[in-house]
């Protein structure tokens, strides 16, 4: 007699636990993991992490006041409902009972000098400090740099896809929901930008990631004085 098949015993699944739940809402909303991250100012990796690592309870009160402006007061601007999730964001206390100091990674930069770094609007308004050592980093090791900005459509000076904003890249912009938009600065086709350059820039600024990009857009007459960045992106690369 041949042998019986072996029966694959199904695994439960895990329920979900309560800042997973709300993130799905969430998303039957139109948000994505990204904005959701966005919102609660964190990396998107984390809310991946709700649901594959049990991770999230610190942000369930933030999380269920977001949805609630977005359920019920019909709010949909990303930097107002980060705001609204700022507020109710409890930070971890050590066993002391002082701020326990928020965990962030390293600088990650590939032998091939490839990095990413990514702030959203309350990260931004302290000034983007995270991005600070992946563009030092970046300097120490003679990389090359770029950049991609997102703010309100007013705030530009140059109209979607012109030539003048952002020659010799792809010029196609990233348009939002909330009247915002998203260009990028430098690639690897076009060389991009020095990091030494902009580190030197940073530290003129005082150590301000966001002042010190928000001067160049204004310096090359890409913004208006008075915009406000509202998410930022640093990449780098190793010139072949």
């Amino acid at each position: 007699m041949p042998p019986r098949p072996r029966r694959r015993r199904t695994q439960p699944q895990r329920a979900l636990n309560e800042a997973a739940r709300l993130a799905d809402r969430l998303q039957t909303a139109g948000y994505t993991k990204r904005d959701i991250a966005r919102i609660i100012d964190r990396d998107p990796s984390l809310v991946s992490q709700f649901y594959t690592k049990n991770k999230g309870a610190a942000f369930v009160p933030a999380l269920r006041q977001v949805l609630a402006a977005v359920e019920t007061g019909g709010i949909t601007d990303l930097p107002e409902l980060a705001a609204i999730a700022a507020r109710h964001t409890q930070r971890r206390t050590t066993a002391s009972g002082t701020r326990a100091r928020v965990r962030t990674k390293a600088v990650l930069i590939t032998p091939t000098g490839s990095g990413t770094g990514r702030v959203g609007a309350q990260a931004i308004a302290s000034g983007s400090a995270r991005l600070r050592p992946l563009i030092a980093e970046a300097a120490r090791r003679g990389l090359r740099l770029a950049f991609t900005v997102r703010l309100a459509k007013t705030g530009y000076v140059h109209p979607s896809g012109s030539r003048t904003d952002s020659p010799g890249i792809r010029r196609d912009v990233i348009q939002r929901a909330d009247h915002s938009e998203e260009r990028s600065y430098g690639s690897a086709q076009t060389g991009g930008f020095d990091a030494a350059d902009f580190a030197r820039r940073v530290d003129a600024a005082g150590g301000d990631v966001t002042a010190a990009v928000h001067q160049w857009l204004v310096e090359t007459e890409r913004i208006q004085p008075d915009a406000h960045i509202l998410h930022l992106e640093i990449r780098t690369w190793r010139t072949r």
